[in-house]
């Protein structure tokens, strides 16, 4: 099989895929006949061929996709007009002390914001799929040690901790405005709307903002009544 056809087979595939596909799973399309490292080179020619366009192939946590480019964003949103409802910023402070200090139990979490936690926050970000439970710390009651996911990784749009903006979180002293912004929009932040070719449009989101809602009830001491 000659390269151009190898390209046009893995195009086919991540454009048709509705989540980010793994190397590994790249390579049942040609049988293992390619090794990973030539299904990587020929990604790598396929993000050069793509350079110029509306659309570009990314690496995430969980794989390769194809998204659409951010300064796309303004002429998708006229197909979507409406505004997405918001997260609350006693959310995006959780958030960001899981992402930043994991792994972490509810009463660290609790111990930087200064403030009890609302248990809605937590099964708010646990449903929509950026944190989970990992295990449980070896102290009195055994609390649950609290991490992101990689589904929280491939809505930022990037492949590991690493790449997170820097902030610098310290028990008492909670993120604040900047550092969330930095969460959210430094990282170029990208969540995944299902079309249906299976591609992927990126919309930043503010300290605000999110496309999914903020369950009623999801308020805690910090927060106005």
């Amino acid at each position: 099989m000659n390269t151009t056809d190898a390209k046009r087979i893995l195009e086919t595939a991540l454009i048709c895929s509705q989540q980010p596909v793994p190397v590994r799973d790249l390579r049942v399309l040609f049988e293992d006949a390619l090794s990973a490292d030539s299904i990587k080179a020929l990604l790598a020619d396929l993000q050069q061929d793509w350079g110029q366009r509306g659309l570009e192939l990314v690496c995430v946590a969980s794989g390769w996709r194809f998204q659409s480019r951010p300064e796309m964003r303004e002429f998708l949103d006229r197909l979507h007009p409406e505004k997405p409802p918001k997260y609350t910023r006693a959310t995006l402070e959780t958030l960001a002390i899981i992402a930043y200090r994991q792994p972490v139990t509810r009463a660290d979490m609790e111990d930087i914001r200064g403030v009890m936690i609302n248990s809605l926050i937590l099964k708010q970000l646990e449903d929509r799929g950026w944190i989970e439970v990992i295990g449980h710390r070896e102290a009195a009651g055994r609390p649950a040690l609290f991490a992101t996911t990689r589904q929280f990784l491939d809505d930022l749009g990037i492949e590991s901790l690493d790449q997170l903006p820097v902030i610098d979180i310290t028990a008492g002293d909670a993120p604040d405005v900047p550092a969330l912004r930095a969460l959210s929009d430094g990282a170029q932040t990208a969540l995944l709307v299902e079309s249906p070719s299976g591609i992927a449009t990126t919309a930043s989101i503010g300290p605000g903002e999110s496309s999914h809602p903020t369950p009623q009830g999801t308020r805690d001491e910090s927060e106005p009544a």
